[in-house]
């Protein structure tokens, strides 16, 4: 090859490079283009970062709450419960505190109810008008830390002080859940280390609640699994909502009835008295054991509504009380007419008790 042909061999493969290198900067270019960021596109693009963090939170936290959903679906599935947490707002569910409560759901009349697993309490009876017949007390503790001053609360297998604690240990222990539907729960209490300590009985305990459509109905169902007999009191401590106690009205079978009336006396056992009145209205402290009354009705002049403590079985005597004065305990909005068994029921091997209480609202 030439000299001449050898250089413009040369030139020629430069400038080929030339243009190669040409249209990669020129693609680097454009590319880095899309990228740059104007002032007054700034905060848009700013704005799309932070949505964009925002979202991937959002999905963690929806990751969370479907990994915790499985986690409680396996738990019920594991013990047979039918259902776990409805589209309307039924199942089993967990208040701030970590406490487990079902909330059963009408699908008719938008009724409601909640019973929380410590204690097997109910808490909550709310009817289709939107009215609550509960009451938890604004002092109580949902933490589990004691047990909860409210509701329909279980005191067993005693009633008040005795050999064992105050009303019994029923009331602060955790009862299982033994089925649930978006209407109904069966929670179930069986001994444990802890009761035999204080209580050493081979007992089984079965409450059912049921949402109906105007009635909240209950059932305690006391089985002796043992081959001893054993005695026991029991009874439903139960809170209800008043609007103002200058409101209520407490009628039922009481006039002429004898009561023992807890804070009279001067030896501290109480007093009996006869009750004179057809209609109880609270203007003091009272602690007062009606034997023999179970059909009270609670009427509320101030809501409209009154409200039949209908028990059908089982719970023989009722208990007034409240703490007048006491605004700590919020005394003016609740009054505790307890369904009781106030004598103490001897449960042979293999024998069962049942008490049943339902709450039927009505217009006054």
């Amino acid at each position: 090859m030439t000299s001449q042909r050898f250089y413009n061999f040369l030139f020629c493969r430069e400038k080929r490079n030339m243009k190669l290198s040409l249209a990669i900067l020129g693609m680097a270019a454009a590319t880095a283009s899309a990228f740059t960021i104007n002032p007054q596109s700034a905060f848009t693009r700013s704005n799309l970062v932070i949505k964009g963090r925002s979202n991937n939170v959002i999905q963690l936290e929806a990751s969370k709450a479907k990994l915790k959903k499985q986690s409680r679906s396996a738990w019920a599935e594991s013990r047979g419960i039918g259902i776990l947490e409805s589209e309307d707002g039924a199942g089993l569910k967990t208040n701030e505190h970590g406490l487990e409560f079902v909330k059963l759901v009408h699908p008719d009349t938008g009724a409601s109810s909640e019973i929380y697993l410590y204690g097997g309490v109910v808490t909550s009876y709310v009817d289709g008008d939107g009215t609550e017949f509960i009451a938890v007390r604004p002092d109580a503790k949902t933490d589990g830390s004691k047990p909860i001053s409210g509701g329909l609360s279980h005191c067993w297998p005693q009633f008040g002080p005795g050999e064992i604690q105050q009303h019994g240990f029923a009331r602060n222990v955790n009862w299982e859940v033994k089925s649930m539907t978006d209407t109904s729960v069966e929670l179930e209490m069986a001994p444990s280390d802890y009761t035999k300590e204080m209580w050493d009985k081979e007992f089984l305990c079965t409450f059912t609640v049921n949402l109906e459509d105007e009635q909240l109905s209950t059932k305690m169902l006391v089985e002796n699994k043992g081959e001893d007999s054993f005695d026991f009191q029991a009874a439903l401590h139960s809170y209800f909502t008043v609007s103002a106690l200058e409101n209520l009205e407490i009628k039922g079978s009481f006039e002429g009835k004898e009561f023992l009336n807890k804070l009279a006396g001067e030896d501290g056992k109480g007093e009996m008295q006869t009750e004179t009145r057809s209609a109880i209205t609270i203007t003091e402290e009272y602690d007062r054991v009606y034997t023999g009354v179970n059909d009270p009705v609670l009427n509320d002049s101030g809501t409209g509504k009154a409200l039949s403590v209908l028990n059908t079985a089982g719970w023989e005597d009722t208990v007034l009380w409240n703490p007048y004065g006491d605004e700590g305990m919020g005394y003016n909005n609740f009054v505790c007419v307890e369904s009781v068994k106030f004598d103490s029921v001897t449960l042979d091997g293999g024998a069962s008790w049942e008490g049943d209480m339902a709450l039927k609202p009505s217009a006054l």
